[in-house]
C-alpha cells in the first residue's frame, strides 16, 4: 500500500488547474504502464530480452512522468496523456516497447541557412507523431 500512497502524493503535487478527473486519468495511466511492465514478454521469447524491455518500460515511464510532474496547463497535460495512451497502444500492438522511428531524414529537405532552415524545423515539429512528442530528436 505504501507504493500507492507514494504515487498519490506524487501526482497530487501537480498545479492547481489540474482537475480531479485528470489526476485520476494520469494516475490510472501510470498504474497501467506498471501493470504492462510486470506482465511484459519480449517478442523474441528470450528471458534477458524480456528483462531488458521491462526495465526500459519502467524507466521510461518514471522519467516521463517525473519530467511532466510540474505541468499545470490543461492543454499540455492533455497532450501528455494522449502521447502515453498512443505509446501504450503501439507498444502492445507491435509487441515492442521502444518508440517507432520516423523516416524523415534530419534537415533533408532544406539548406541549412536562413528562412528555409526555420521553415524546415517548423515542418518537422508539426509532422512529429504524437507518440514521439516527448523525445527531442527523432
Amino acid at each position: 500500500m505504501l507504493k500507492h500512497q507514494y504515487l498519490l502524493v506524487f501526482f497530487l503535487r501537480f498545479g492547481a488547474p489540474m482537475t480531479a478527473s485528470t489526476r485520476t486519468t494520469v494516475l490510472s495511466l501510470y498504474m497501467r504502464v506498471f501493470r504492462i511492465a510486470r506482465t511484459w514478454q519480449a517478442q523474441s521469447g528470450v528471458a534477458s530480452d524480456t528483462e531488458t524491455e521491462r526495465k526500459y518500460i519502467l524507466q521510461e515511464a518514471r522519467n516521463l512522468f517525473r519530467r511532466n510532474q510540474k505541468l499545470t496547463e490543461q492543454e499540455s497535460i492533455r497532450k501528455c496523456i494522449e502521447e502515453c495512451e498512443a505509446r501504450i497502444e503501439i507498444g502492445l500492438h507491435y509487441r515492442n516497447p521502444y518508440p517507432r522511428a520516423t523516416y524523415l531524414p534530419p534537415m533533408g529537405l532544406a539548406t541549412q541557412k536562413g528562412r528555409k532552415l526555420r521553415a524546415q524545423q517548423r515542418l518537422r515539429k508539426q509532422a512529429k507523431p504524437i507518440y514521439l512528442q516527448s523525445h527531442d530528436e527523432t
